[in-house]
């Protein structure tokens, strides 16, 4: 019934103003849609990205948004790095990890969180 249409991702926020300072600045997304204060459309990809206003913002305490990254793992890392970007280091099983980046076998990934605190996630492949 779904497996043939498009998804959206849902960022919860508590300010859509301060949250597009994050998510344009520094992730370098574009708007491509806007309701007033209160959501944000972003295409990432194929993908939509939809940062709403909520009450609930940044308590999910699970990865929100997860973008593959391929090989440009560790340079996409460095260069949000470079804009203040600070990664998450989770002691996982069957990973190790090198600086920022967590290392499995055939998978790379890096966490690194919103200023709402919504965990967000890169990887390889």
């Amino acid at each position: 019934m779904l497996a043939d249409k498009d998804a959206a991702a849902n960022v919860a926020v508590k300010d859509v103003k301060a949250a597009r300072k994050f998510y344009e600045g520094t992730l370098g997304l574009k708007p491509v849609g806007r309701e007033g204060d209160h959501l944000v459309a972003y295409r990432s990809g194929v993908a939509t990205l939809l940062v709403y206003k909520s009450q609930y913002a940044g308590t999910n305490k699970a990865t929100a948004v997860t973008w593959t990254v391929g090989e440009k793992l560790e340079e996409v890392v460095r260069a949000l790095k470079a804009k203040g970007v600070a990664f998450e280091h989770y002691g996982l099983p069957e990973m190790t990890r090198k600086g920022d980046v967590h290392v499995a076998t055939g998978m790379k990934a890096a966490w690194f969180k919103d200023p709402d605190g919504n965990i967000l996630c890169l990887v390889s492949g």
